[in-house]
């Protein structure tokens, strides 16, 4: 079988154990690239031993500037008409790069296409797995018409990523980089599609105090101010995930009554079967793959993520939408 006429490219910065994964995986592919390019985004761990273990094209920034300018060098350095951007840390299935491919070529209007992580992440442990799942779980149940793009498994075509100006470079480390390309497309009427069965598997592993950082600081705040109070029902956004929220903080505010009435505990139950009931689909999901047991453990953990991101996405709009109102005051003479 010939290669795709398509050009793989992964940013990696001290990741030198991931991407000798990844490419591991990537040259077992049933449906091999016609190139393939890893972009050192100033590492310390020398991340091209492994990459020319595997004969791939390398690309050495001049310093730090973040995973966006590393996937835009490796675009204009790119030889095929279509790209397909990797993270270092996933393993694509043997079927993911022909899926993706195919999925983009089914029509000529589609712009771009991208995948999921799947149900069988490489890190152990609670807090791995949970976050892991979660997004599997998030992209799998998501409206296929998509209105964001991902840059961890996704492909597009090279002319409309250059006309559109690639990744927004003022993302200096992984954040939103790829939700804005996309939403900056489906604006400009470019179709883009999530395909479930793209799909690759998560090696990185979790840690509570690095799934909260990465989510306030990367996930919620930034996105909060690219949707500037436009909330879609999609994704993390959906309704019950915004009724689920409202029971979470719901019950950590019985169980602050507590101390005052023991009646308090009460309402605390109900605010946390509440917040059960509205996330049924993803305990459920969790209940199926993983057993009842590690549902229940992992639902402490949905509720605090669930309490902590609405915190964020709600100051993040706040503050957004305070800036939009003062900037009319400040043009006035």
């Amino acid at each position: 079988m010939s290669p795709l006429d398509l050009t793989v490219i992964i940013p990696v910065r001290d990741s030198r154990e991931h991407l000798a994964g990844c490419l591991q995986y990537l040259s077992e592919s049933q449906a091999t690239p016609a190139e393939v390019i890893v972009v050192d985004d100033g590492s310390r761990d020398e991340p091209g031993e492994a990459a020319r273990e595997y004969g791939v094209r390398i690309l050495k920034l001049d310093g730090k500037r973040g995973p966006a300018a590393a996937r835009n060098a490796g675009a204009r350095a790119a030889r095929c008409p279509i790209l397909m951007f990797l993270d270092a840390d996933v393993r694509v299935h043997p079927d993911t790069v022909g899926r993706a491919y195919e999925a983009l070529a089914a029509r000529d209007t589609i712009g771009a296409v991208f995948g999921a992580y799947d149900d069988r992440p490489l890190a152990p442990g609670l807090v791995s797995q949970y976050r892991n799942l979660l997004h599997h779980f998030t992209h799998c149940s998501a409206q296929t018409r998509a209105w964001t793009f991902w840059a961890g498994c996704g492909v597009i075509r090279r002319n409309l990523f250059l006309q559109h100006g690639g990744f927004d470079e003022r993302y200096r480390t992984p954040s939103v980089e790829d939700i804005e390309l996309g939403m900056r497309l489906t604006s400009a009427g470019v179709e883009i599609l999530l395909v479930p069965e793209v799909q690759v598997c998560h090696a990185k592993s979790w840690t509570l105090w690095s799934m909260m950082r990465t989510d306030i600081a990367r996930r919620a705040w930034p996105w909060s101010r690219l949707l500037a109070g436009s909330v879609p029902d999609d994704l993390n956004l959906r309704w019950d995930q915004r009724a689920g929220a409202l029971c979470a903080w719901l019950t950590v505010g019985f169980a602050g009554a507590v101390w005052f009435s023991r009646t308090a505990i009460w309402g605390m139950l109900f605010g946390a079967t509440a917040t059960a009931l509205s996330n049924r689909r993803f305990l459920g999901f969790l209940a199926r793959l993983r057993g009842p047991g590690f549902a229940a453990r992992a639902f402490p953990l949905h509720l605090l993520f669930l309490l902590y991101s609405s915190a964020t996405f709600a100051a993040g709009t706040a503050a957004g939408l305070a800036v939009a109102w003062q900037a009319p005051r400040r043009e006035r003479p």
